[in-house]
C-alpha cells in the first residue's frame, strides 16, 4: 500500500537536540505521531537500575513519589504521599519490580509493563498505623528483608530513601547494608531521552499559556493570588499536577525575591515577577520566569535597567553551557553581577530539572567555598538559567529565568514565552 508505512503514529524518535524543537500532540489520535510512553518508561527505569548498578548496590527501596513515578510512571496522590508515606517500591538491579499501594489503588499499576508485581501495602505512618506504627515497620522490614534475599542474595548493599528511623533500624536488622537512594535516582535522572524533552515541551507550553492568561489579566487592582491561580488553573485544565511554590510578587514585595504570593493588589506602573516551578502533563516541570510591568503608563528607566541586567545575566550564563564544562568553570565565568544586586541574587546561577528542580545545583562564586561541588556538564542535561537583579534596600526586582537542553554544541532553548520588549527598550 503506499504510505502503509505511516499507518500507525505510535512512535516519535527524534535525537535530542531534534526533540527540543518539537511539541507533541497531547489528544488520542491515530492521524498525528504519538508519545512512546513505553519507551519513556524502558529508558528511565534502565537509567535508575544502571546507576544503582554503578553504585554496587543490588535494589532501591523507594517512597518518594517522583521518584517511583520516575522508575515505572505510575502515580497516586504524590503531594499526599510526600507527607504520608502510603506506597513503595522495590527495584532490583535485576529482577522484578515490585509496587506496594493500597488494595484499592490496584489500577495504578495496570497495564505497566514496569511493574512485575502489585502487593499491598502495609502502613508505615503513625496516621495510618497509629499506636501499632513499630509493629507495622517491622512486618515491612521482613517482607523488603525476603525480597531482597529472594532477588539480591544475602546482606547486599540496598539503597533507600526512607529515612524514618525505626525503618532504618528494622531493615538494618535485616542484614542489609544501607545507602542513601537520592544520589542514584538525581544522577539517573539527570540526563534525558529524546522522549522525556517531548514531555517537558509539554510542560512547558501549558506554563506558556498559562502566563499569557496572566499577562492578560495584570491591571490595576488585580491581587497577586488571583494572578498566580490562573496558573495554577490552565495547569489542572491541561492535565497537570501541581506547583512547588506560590512564587509571584510585585511592587515593593519584589525584592528581596522568593516572597510568596498574597492578597496584595497590583498598582500601576509596578513590576511583577514570578516562576512557573509547574509540575505539568505526564509529570514534568515547567521551571521558567518572567517579569511584567502593570501600566497604564510606561516602565520607568530604573525599570529597564533592571530587566536588562537580568537579561544579560541570563544570556551570558547560557552561553558558557556545553558539554564537558565543569561547574567550578561555570561558576567561575559567569556573568559578574554589580556590586549593588550581590546580596539579593538568586541562590544558584543555575539548576537541573526534570520532574521536578534537581541535581546538579551549579552555585555563585561568592557561594562556592561555602556550597559548590564540581561536576561536569554533559549532553542531553537539561537546565534552568537563573537570575534575579534587586539591589539591597531597593524598592523592586526583576526574576527571569530559562529551560534549556544541553546538546552536542551547545543548548537549545526549551521555555518560548518571550521577553519584555518596552522593558528590554530605551
Amino acid at each position: 500500500m503506499a504510505g502503509s508505512k505511516h499507518m500507525f503514529h505510535a512512535v516519535m524518535a527524534p535525537n535530542g537536540s531534534e526533540a527540543a524543537l518539537r511539541l507533541p500532540v497531547n489528544r488520542l489520535t491515530d492521524t498525528e505521531p504519538q508519545l512512546d510512553l513505553k519507551r519513556l518508561r524502558s529508558y528511565r527505569l534502565g537509567r535508575l537500575r544502571a546507576e544503582l548498578a554503578a553504585g554496587d548496590c543490588a535494589a532501591a527501596i523507594l517512597v518518594d513519589p517522583i521518584s517511583i513515578r520516575y522508575a515505572t510512571g505510575s502515580r497516586n496522590a504524590s503531594v499526599f504521599q510526600m507527607h504520608v508515606p502510603m506506597r513503595y517500591l522495590f527495584v532490583p538491579v535485576e529482577g522484578p519490580v515490585v509496587l506496594f499501594d493500597g488494595e484499592s489503588y490496584r489500577a495504578t499499576a495496570e497495564g505497566l509493563e514496569t511493574v512485575a508485581e502489585f502487593r499491598v501495602a502495609l502502613p508505615l505512618s503513625h496516621f495510618f498505623a497509629g499506636p501499632r506504627e513499630e509493629e507495622t515497620i517491622r512486618r515491612w522490614a521482613d517482607e523488603m528483608g525476603a525480597l531482597v534475599r529472594t532477588h539480591c542474595g544475602a546482606g547486599p548493599r540496598i539503597a533507600t530513601d526512607f529515612g524514618q528511623s525505626s525503618a532504618v533500624t528494622a531493615l538494618r536488622e535485616q542484614n542489609l547494608d544501607l545507602v542513601p537512594a537520592q544520589g542514584f535516582v538525581e544522577r539517573a535522572r539527570s540526563i534525558k531521552s529524546p522522549d522525556e524533552v517531548l514531555c517537558m515541551n509539554l510542560a512547558l507550553a501549558v506554563a506558556e499559556a498559562g502566563a499569557a492568561k496572566m499577562r492578560a489579566a495584570l491591571v490595576p487592582g488585580i491581587t497577586e493570588n488571583e494572578l498566580w491561580s490562573l496558573l495554577h488553573q490552565t495547569n489542572i485544565a491541561m492535565g497537570g499536577d501541581w506547583i512547588e511554590g506560590r512564587l509571584l510578587s510585585s511592587g515593593d514585595r519584589l525584592n528581596p525575591w522568593l516572597q510568596e504570593a498574597s492578597d496584595r493588589m497590583v498598582r500601576p506602573g509596578e513590576l511583577v515577577g514570578f516562576d512557573t516551578d509547574m509540575v505539568g502533563p505526564l509529570g514534568y516541570c515547567a521551571d521558567m520566569s518572567r517579569t511584567f510591568h502593570c501600566g497604564p503608563g510606561k516602565p520607568t528607566p530604573a525599570q529597564r535597567d533592571l530587566y536588562k541586567l537580568a537579561f544579560e545575566e541570563i544570556q551570558h550564563n547560557m552561553e558558557l553551557l556545553r558539554p564537558g564544562v565543569s561547574f567550578r568553570e561555570l561558576s567561575q565565568k559567569a556573568w559578574r553581577i554589580p556590586e549593588p544586586y550581590i546580596r539579593n541574587r538568586y541562590m544558584v546561577l543555575m539548576h537541573g530539572i526534570g520532574m521536578c528542580d534537581e541535581y546538579p545545583a551549579i552555585y555563585h562564586r561568592y557561594d562556592w567555598d561555602s556550597a559548590g561541588y564540581d561536576g561536569t556538564v554533559e549532553e542531553n542535561m537539561t537546565l534552568c538559567i537563573e537570575s534575579f537583579i534587586g539591589a539591597e534596600g531597593g524598592h523592586e526586582g526583576v526574576k527571569l529565568e530559562e529551560q534549556v537542553l544541553v546538546t552536542r554544541t551547545g543548548v537549545r532553548c526549551l521555555s518560548h514565552f518571550p521577553f519584555e520588549d518596552e522593558l528590554l527598550g530605551g
